[in-house]
């Protein structure tokens, strides 16, 4: 694979609005396909956004009417803000793209990078991102529900968003429960990925109480900073982040998705479009 190039689009002060970054992204994404551009890695800051992608319902969103952008990325609702390290890999892929491999990538550049600040972190089976793995429902601190009795999982009427601290997804560390630290969400269109990863270093992680974070009832978000108990700053996390997925992405042994010789469609090992396929994020 070619050698993968940053792009720093802007941090704090100059956080970068999510439209007009957006649209760089388009621009980036068209170099790529044409061959102009090698692959490349935008990263940035966003200021305070909720962007919902194509699987989003109304009852995740929202409440008080926040103004939510709707893009064309895989997966649900989620937030972007200050101390969070977004990052939109721009990259050719071999067709028919592996979308699925291509996660599983991003995931991993992360895991390491959450390793090298002392956080473990792994992955959920049918939920994308890096997560940090919560004690066993009777040794959680809060009450020791089993998942049986759990009213987010079997109420119709339960909404976490009007349910107070006790089931905020920014405590789900108090409450010992499993927690995202980074989202990752994309698409890929004429075989050039789009959109990407995001990690939470430092955000206020309340902002994420006024959503349904990627339609996840049952689980909670989480940053390097809370699970370390210390500040850890976008500055310092940048340059291992930029190490790992240089050292995934660059050493990846790209394939196209296996595809079976059948008697059709139902034959393909993971769901494509002819030209455009989104990525689950959850």
């Amino acid at each position: 694979m070619s050698e993968l190039r940053f792009v720093h689009l802007g941090f704090g002060d100059d956080a970068v609005e999510y439209q007009a970054a957006w649209d760089e992204q388009r621009r980036v994404h068209a170099a790529r396909f044409a061959g102009e551009i090698p692959d490349t890695c935008l990263l940035l800051e966003h200021p305070p956004v909720y962007t919902a992608g194509r699987r989003t319902e109304d009852s995740e969103r929202p409440l008080d009417g926040t103004p939510v952008v709707d893009v064309d990325r895989g997966g649900k609702i989620t937030w972007h803000g200050p101390g969070q390290l977004v990052g939109y890999p721009i990259m050719q892929l071999p067709r028919p793209v592996d979308v699925v491999a291509h996660v599983r990538r991003l995931e991993e550049a992360l895991i390491r990078t959450c390793a090298d600040f002392g956080v473990e972190t792994t992955r959920i089976e049918g939920r994308s991102g890096v997560w940090a793995l919560g004690d066993p429902v009777e040794q959680r601190p809060l009450g020791g529900l089993s998942l049986d009795l759990d009213p987010r999982l079997h109420d119709e009427e339960f909404d976490p968003r009007l349910s107070g601290p006790e089931y905020a997804p920014s405590n789900a560390g108090q409450r010992r429960e499993d927690r995202k630290l980074a989202a990752i969400g994309i698409r890929v269109a004429k075989g050039v990925t789009m959109h990407g990863f995001a990690l939470n270093v430092n955000p206020d992680n309340t902002w994420f109480d006024r959503i349904v974070p990627c339609g996840i009832r049952d689980a909670g978000v989480a940053s390097l900073a809370n699970e370390l108990g210390r500040d850890v700053t976008i500055a310092e996390v940048l340059p291992v982040v930029e190490k790992h997925l240089r050292e995934v992405l660059e050493n990846a042994d790209l394939r196209p998705r296996a595809v079976e010789r059948g008697t059709g469609p139902a034959d393909v090992t993971e769901p494509a479009g002819p030209a455009t396929e989104p990525a689950p994020a959850a």
